[in-house]
């Protein structure tokens, strides 16, 4: 303080009764303050995931006294959605949200409908009483678009007698992956294993080997969508025992060589003894047209026709 004079006049502090405190009993000190504030119901928080412009149910399962204040749910601690009086008064439902929540027979939970991408947040259902508030409920909701569609094809196939490589990509719009499979007459399988990757939109791309079939699965947790090709498909082998008409070859006649007759009587020839086919050269019909029969047209008409060759007779 300055006197009239000018000069400073120093007082005395006053005496202060220093107190030192044991850290134990700060921290005691401290919790006693906040327990009135807030009592925490059950801690946990449920994930949920829902598709964009589906609904979503918010349950309430805790039990509420009822010297209550009022019950309310917000998201992110901050926006509410509704708010419950008590003595089963009707529900306030807020503004942003009106029209998009339907309320169940259970009381204080709530069915939210119509998601939109904004809508993801942590959703918190909280009993007010005079000694504070308590939270009741508490879910992690998040909003996502349906997969899109996914496409597998074919690189390329090695397919030999008795193995087949296969070169397959698994692709949707904004990621693909390849994979390799080998096969043989008994198994398949998959060079390194199943291949799956996440996308840039943060869901699950992956192609794996099931049941003799290659399967590429894009997935999130609210929808999927796969493309599948059967191995054996796509893995062919010429069946052995299949022969095609086209391409037997049949022996062929010669013209001006000596033909035997049909009523011919084998030789003595030691040729003889070894199969061979006999043909007959046949001409075309020369005899009266018959025109009162219909002609059989399930024949096939040749220019030859195969005889066989008796067999030698052993008392020959």
């Amino acid at each position: 303080m300055v006197s009239e004079h000018g000069s400073q006049i120093a007082y005395p502090l006053p005496h202060v009764a220093h107190c030192k405190m044991r850290p134990w009993v700060v921290l005691v000190f401290a919790v006693s303050l906040l327990l009135p504030c807030e009592s925490q119901g059950p801690s946990a928080v449920t994930p949920v995931f829902v598709q964009k412009g589906g609904d979503v149910l918010l349950n309430v399962d805790a039990d509420v006294p009822e010297d209550f204040s009022f019950v309310e749910w917000n998201v992110n601690k901050t926006v509410i959605l509704v708010r419950f009086p008590p003595g089963g008064e009707e529900p306030t439902v807020f503004e942003n949200y009106t029209g998009r929540i339907e309320f169940p027979e259970k009381k204080y939970s709530v069915k939210l409908k119509n998601l939109k991408e904004a809508d993801r947040g942590v959703y918190t259902a909280k009993l007010s009483l005079l000694q504070g508030d308590q939270t009741l409920a508490q879910y992690n909701v998040t909003v996502q678009d349906p997969v899109s569609p996914v496409n597998l094809t074919v690189i390329s196939v090695d397919s030999r007698s008795s193995e087949c490589d296969l070169t397959v990509t698994c692709r949707t719009q904004d990621s693909h992956i390849n994979s390799t499979f080998r096969c043989d007459n008994q198994t398949c399988s998959q060079e390194g294993g199943e291949q799956s990757e996440v996308t840039t939109s943060g869901a699950s791309l992956r192609i794996y080997l099931s049941n003799g079939s290659i399967i590429c699965n894009h997935s999130n947790q609210v929808s999927w969508t796969e493309d599948i090709k059967i191995i054996g498909h796509l893995c062919l082998q010429p069946d052995d025992n299949t022969e095609s008409i086209e391409n037997t070859v049949y022996e062929i006649p010669q013209v001006g060589t000596t033909a035997q007759p049909l009523d011919q009587s084998p030789t003595d020839d030691a040729s003889g003894l070894s199969p061979t086919s006999t043909y007959c050269l046949v001409g075309p019909h020369t005899g009266p047209q018959e025109t009162n029969k219909t002609r059989d047209t399930t024949v096939p008409e040749s220019l030859y026709a195969t005889v066989d060759k008796s067999a030698r007779s052993l008392n020959n």
